[in-house]
């Protein structure tokens, strides 16, 4: 692959004609798609997580009445080879990450509303080592029980943080060799519907987006407690919108400089400036050109960022200004059928 060339794989839904888990290969500086192919076979590989070595992707995965999460081998060719998976009766996650060594796999499960942690070896998931239920809710009509929608490692390694939309908690867990124990817990405001979070480069700052209030939460990580301290929470969406709209996904610029989130009913990605001290300002709303933008990416540079949009089956690939956060459409008809998650290679 040319330096002027990024990679990413994107995880479906197979509820119509995906199959599976694609790759793409873009050219960063036109947008012009180079490949667009499937790489693995896989029921409802919603969400996916590519280990720092890049040696492996690991999937949400679907089979019949079970769900759990499916290993694969990155190929030379690209392709994606089955290596094994570990599925349980009940539905599928919606999450899933991996330490930095890749030795510990965690996902999360919004219609359980559990978190489940996974050993690996050589790349293989081993069976469950622990198993998180959450309990309670919350004041909207959706939080009528758990639902956890992110688990994902804190840079320093030491803990799985994750994001309960049905509880309205943000939960800090110690990670020993993938057994979790609860340590702190962030309650934020009743309604709000916590969905992902991301880190700044710098992994002291904490961004979380909430789907129900579509909003943008800035706290600070103590990484001696676990603890996360809310600073600010700003809007994605101004006053006079009064359409639905659903919050999801929460990605930030390589050099910490931009935020970027997506809304579905707006059908956007919202950008804010991002201080020196951590705070936010709304910079720019840019249209995605399609529909229901479920999650996007920034490649490794931070040259393009390409939205999924699953209810229109095409991904949007913009360029991205470095220096301003500016987002340029390159492309808007990439078909990719029932996209949900993007992930790039580096």
């Amino acid at each position: 692959m040319s330096n002027n060339e990024a990679t990413a794989y994107i995880g479906t839904y197979t509820k119509a004609e995906s199959q599976g888990i694609y790759r793409l290969v873009i050219d960063k500086t036109t947008g012009e798609i180079k490949e667009n192919k499937l790489a693995g076979k896989m029921d409802n590989p919603t969400y996916l997580k590519i280990s720092d070595d890049e040696k492996f992707v690991y999937s949400v995965a679907k089979d019949g009445d079970k769900g759990g999460v499916a290993a694969f081998s990155i190929e030379e060719d690209g392709s994606l080879k089955f290596i094994n998976q570990d599925v349980q009766t009940g539905n599928p996650p919606c999450y899933v990450d991996a330490s930095e060594d890749g030795s510990i796999v965690v996902s999360a499960n919004y219609h359980l509303g559990t978190i489940v942690s996974y050993p690996t070896e050589n790349g293989a998931i081993k069976s469950s080592v622990s198993t998180i239920q959450h309990t309670g809710k919350s004041v909207h009509e959706r939080q009528e029980k758990p639902h956890a929608h992110f688990a994902g490692f804190t840079p320093d390694q030491k803990y799985v943080i994750t994001c309960d939309l049905g509880t309205d908690k943000v939960t800090t867990y110690s990670a020993n060799a993938g057994t979790l124990e609860k340590v702190t817990e962030l309650d934020v405001k009743a309604g709000s519907g916590p969905r992902n979070l991301v880190f700044h480069p710098n992994a002291k700052y904490v961004y979380i987006m909430t789907e129900l209030t579509s909003e943008v939460i800035f706290a600070e990580y103590d990484k001696t407690t676990g603890k996360l301290n809310v600073i600010q929470t700003i809007a994605s969406l101004p006053e006079s919108f009064d359409k639905e709209n659903k919050g999801s996904a929460i990605h930030i610029s390589p050099d910490g400089r931009f935020l970027y989130v997506s809304n579905r009913g707006q059908d956007a990605i919202v950008s804010y400036a991002v201080a020196e001290n951590g705070s936010l300002t709304l910079a720019a709303t840019t249209p995605v050109e399609g529909v229901g933008p479920r999650d996007f990416d920034l490649n490794y540079t931070g040259d393009i960022l390409v939205a999924t949009n699953e209810n229109s089956n095409n991904v949007t690939v913009f360029g991205v200004n470095k220096e301003t956060g500016a987002l340029t459409l390159l492309q808007k008809d990439v078909k990719v059928p029932e996209p949900v998650c993007i992930k790039f290679v580096k």
